[in-house]
């Protein structure tokens, strides 16, 4: 994998933003791949495709890209709100591709988040543009990369070092499952997730239960805070992402 932007492409561009979005958009082509299915190389959707800019051909993924310069902030600008909200909530809601480079054009960081880590709350709304604008009315949005779960972060290229693809397909396959949730269950799942990750590698079930509040204040409508909260850890040990240990013990399983 290369991670050279080919800055030759953006000769004809003066615009900071087309400049970017040309190399970025031509590196993916050139060096991503689909981390479901490992499939090289990925297509390009068409220009103005709502939320997405490439697929695999293989199997029909899709992804959307997001590069910045430097590093990778927990607040990204994004498009449409309501274009973005019905897209996530949709059947064939797209991953996110974050990519992050140097002033040199050369890739920092190049992350994926599968698109079972998104929900609504994610999805923030910025306030419309005033009637002196161009396009007034508008409604944009920012993505709130706080809510994911570290899980949920699965990096192609980390610090300029390049990820082995079965490393990335590993991790991009351990947390599948959550796509045969519905989306009530599998927000509690990730609510879950993101509690104990939190806590230290190994934890306790009553370490767990300190979460209760938050969790109460999000689901106010269940009155089995406690229950769930075990149900939810019965799931991820089912599914190897923490490990009992007994006597109400547990471990979480890092990436690797």
């Amino acid at each position: 994998m290369n991670l050279q932007f080919n800055q030759s492409l953006a000769k004809n561009y003066r615009s900071a933003s087309q400049i970017i979005r040309v190399l970025s958009e031509a590196w993916v082509k050139d060096n991503g791949y689909c981390p479901l299915c490992g499939h090289f190389p990925l297509n390009g959707f068409t220009n103005n495709k709502p939320v997405a800019d490439f697929f695999c051909s293989h199997c029909h993924e899709q992804y959307e890209l997001k590069s910045k310069k430097a590093k990778l902030s927990n607040i990204i600008n994004d498009g449409a709100y309501a274009t973005m909200i019905e897209r996530i909530t949709s059947d064939n809601n797209p991953n996110f591709f974050f990519l992050t480079y140097s002033p040199q054009f050369y890739v920092n960081n190049f992350i994926i988040i599968p698109k079972h880590f998104f929900s609504t709350e994610m999805i923030i709304r910025r306030k419309p543009l005033p009637a002196s604008a161009k396009r007034a009315g508008w409604i944009g949005c920012n993505i709130d990369l706080r809510k994911v779960p570290e899980t949920g972060k699965v990096f192609l290229v980390k610090n300029q070092k390049v990820i082995n693809h079965d490393t990335v397909k590993q991790q991009f396959h351990k947390t599948l499952f959550l796509r045969q949730q519905k989306l009530e269950v599998r927000g509690w799942t990730l609510s879950v997730l993101h509690c104990i990750e939190k806590l230290p590698t190994q934890f306790t079930l009553q370490q767990a239960y300190e979460f209760s509040e938050i969790l109460k204040q999000k689901y106010p409508n269940n009155n089995h805070i406690k229950a769930k909260i075990r149900q939810q850890l019965q799931l991820l040990r089912d599914h190897g992402m923490i490990e009992f240990l007994g006597r109400g013990k547990y471990k979480r399983l890092e990436k690797s």
